[in-house]
Order: C-alpha cells, then structure tokens, then sequence
C-alpha cells in the first residue's frame, strides 16, 4: 500500500464509496493477483473512496494496517499445497455477516475465489449487498499440471456458480470475456490492466548484471521471468533455448522467479542462470539487461510480465493469447506463435535471436505500444464500474444507500 497522505482535502470530504475488498493473496506477496490489487486499491483511494480490505493472515507477526482511507480485517488462512508463501483463507460468513451488519458497505469486490470469497459472496447476499467479482486465474486449467485432472470440472462448476452469483465478474482481456460467456457465465465486464513504465524502462539496462550472467554486450541474454510451475510451460522455454544455444553458442538463458519447478530445474539445468525472485528496481533491470523474452504459457488470464517486459523494451515471444494477443501485432510489438503450437513457438523464438535489429525494432515498438497501457484510465474505469452496481442496486435513491463514507 502507498501513504494515504496524498489525498486530496476536497476528495476525501465528499462522499465516496465504502468498498469491502475481499482477497486472498496480498503484498508483499509476489504475483501477478497481488501486484494488481495493490495497483487498484491504491487507484480507488486516490479517487477518494474507502477501502476495507479483508484478506488472510500471512504470519503470526502480522497486523492490520489502518488509515484515513484503508483498513484491514484479517482472516485465518491454510497454506495452499505445493504453492509456497500463498495462503487461502478460511471459511468466514458468519464473521463477515456481523462485520458488515454494524457497518454496510456499499459494494463487496471479491477477488479470489477460495473460501473466503465464498464466504464474502454468501454474507453480502444475505445482508442485500451488491456484490462483484475478479476472475484473475485459471484454478480450473491448473489441475492436470498438479497430478488432479479429475478435478477440473468440479472446480470449472465451482467457479461459474460462484462468479454467477455476482452482479458483474471483472476479467482482463476481451478474449477471457468471450470464454466466460461461451461457458456459462452471465455478466461479465473487461476492466485491462496497466503497466508502471517509468519503472519498467529500457534505461534500466545494466552491464554489470549482464556481466553477473556470463553476458557480454554482444552475446544473447534470453529471459523468463514469472512463476517457475508446471502450469507456466517452462519445458518449452528450454526447448526453445537448446534451438537458440545450437545457433548462438554464446546464448544464457535466465530464469527470473520461484516455485515449485525451480529446484528440479536447477539441478537438471546447472548452465541455467537462476535468479530468483525479484522486485521493483531489481526486477525491472532483469527485464531491461536482457535481449530476447520468452513466455510460452497457455494458463494466464492476462500476464502482466509480458507488458513488463514490453515496458523494458524487449521483443518478446508469446503465444497469441491472453496480454499478449490484446497488446501485441505479431512483427509489429513482437512474435506471436497460435496458441499450443510449440513448433511455431520455437521457430519464432529463433527468427528474433537471429536478428539483432528485428529485435530492436520490436522492442522499441513495444515500448511505445506499453506507454498507451496507462493505469489511471483503468483505475476510472473500475472506480466506475463499482459506483455502476451501487446505482443499480439503488436506482434514483441516493437516500437509501446502505452506507455512505466521508473520509476526514
């Protein structure tokens, strides 16, 4: 969360909406949902509402934050198996009906769908609060890279259900909108997502880091970044490479991330730089100090590390699917490959190593093409969307709001 302090007298005086966000996954929590989230919270209190954000307990030391414009209520929580340092939340209607029964929100936004959605959703529902949702990730896709195909439809039936007793469910991209429909889902709206670009910059670039690689100026830097798990295709990365390394026996290929692959990987694949988890600064000068970027994942809803690495002025190979085929003309702001054709993949991947100056023309597109990618337009849009189901739900009644927060 950024200081409050920022808000402005005038917008923290008017009257604003009391939003009770519910997630749970939070920073500083490394992933896409929780860098995202941050990203909107910090949008909405800045436009002047109020946010209770309810979110899992992430260690015993932990406390809730509270502000002028932000407070916390924390959740107990499990760990999620075979996901590291992520938890679920437990379990918590009743909490959550007593909670909002002595002060009403105007909306719930429910962000994940584990059980402590669940349990937002049924709570809100009972006291008529109007309720939104995220779909953020493919819980339903991952199951057969985690040995439980079988579940795949008993989770597919689980997230409709729950979305579906929502006002609105809010996805990244027109293509994930276009899928819900086709599969049951009835409301659904786009709200895109953004990307910092002044600090995802190509000004980031480093030859010392470069030098820390085994990368020379003139050598090829391939990189991953995102999480090291069976669901990101990681397999494809290295056939992709070895393609590479035939041709450019000088290649390193870095992998930027954690997860349950990262060990296996690592002790398969010594000759491998393996940075690890990074963030803000030291993230961005690993995107920026590369030269080539892979990302052959077919799970994401959207991706956020392809328009990072777009930012940073690198061309990147994708499948055409999720960010990328919403931000990226293949040959124009990248190379784009038909989702699941690892053979186009990995011929695309050698057409851009093979081509120092395609690579700078697509990369210095891409960034052009990130600078249009502006969070405060997706800020207004999700601000918007929200005091839409509020209005709905009480048309031409502004008097009969369940709650009306002005901050001070």
């Amino acid at each position: 969360m950024k200081d409050v302090d920022f808000v402005t007298e005038e917008r923290c005086l008017r009257p604003c909406l009391r939003i009770a966000l519910v997630t749970e996954t939070w920073l500083p929590e490394i992933n896409g949902v929780a860098l995202t989230l941050g990203r909107m919270v910090d949008g909405l209190i800045e436009r002047g509402h109020h946010v209770q954000l309810v979110r899992p307990r992430q260690a015993p030391s932990d406390r809730a934050e509270d502000g002028p414009c932000f407070e916390e209520v924390l959740a107990h929580g499990v760990q999620i198996p075979s996901y590291q340092g992520l938890r679920f939340g437990l379990p918590a209607r009743t909490r959550l009906f007593r909670l909002w029964s002595r002060q009403r929100p105007d909306v719930v936004h429910v962000a994940t769908e584990g059980p402590l959605g669940w349990s937002a959703v049924s709570a809100a529902t009972r006291l008529g609060i109007p309720v939104t949702s995220d779909f953020h990730t493919n819980f339903d896709c991952y199951s057969a890279h985690y040995g439980v195909a079988w579940l795949r439809r008993p989770v597919s039936a689980y997230l409709k259900r729950m979305h579906n007793r929502t006002a609105v469910t809010f996805v990244p991209t027109r293509a994930m909108a276009q899928d819900l429909r086709a599969r049951g889902y009835r409301a659904v709206e786009v709200i895109a997502r953004g990307v910092d670009t002044r600090r995802f910059h190509p000004v980031r670039r480093s030859a010392a880091l470069r030098q820390s690689w085994g990368v020379g100026e003139t050598a090829l830097a391939v990189v991953y970044v995102g999480r090291v798990a069976p669901e990101k295709n990681l397999p494809l990365v290295l056939e992709a490479f070895d393609a590479i390394r035939r041709v450019h026996a000088d290649a390193r290929l870095i992998i930027v991330g954690d997860g349950p692959s990262r060990k296996p990987l690592q002790d398969s694949h010594p000759e491998h730089v393996f940075a690890g988890m990074r963030s803000g600064d030291d993230l961005a000068a690993h995107y920026a100090s590369g030269d080539l970027f892979l990302f052959p994942s077919l799970s994401e809803t959207y991706g956020n590390v392809t328009i990072e690495a777009m930012a940073s002025g690198l061309c990147v190979v994708a499948y055409d699917c999720a960010a990328a085929a919403e931000v990226i003309a293949s040959g124009r702001e990248g190379m784009l490959a038909p989702p699941g054709d690892a053979d186009a993949f990995v011929t695309q991947s050698l057409i851009a190593a093979g081509d120092a100056a395609l690579r700078r023309r697509l990369g210095a597109a891409a960034r052009v093409r990130s600078e249009s990618l502006d969070w405060e337009r997706i800020h207004d849009r999700f601000a918007g969307a929200l005091q839409t189901v509020v209005d709905d739900t009480y048309p031409g009644r502004a008097d009969l709001l369940p709650f009306r927060a002005t901050v001070r």
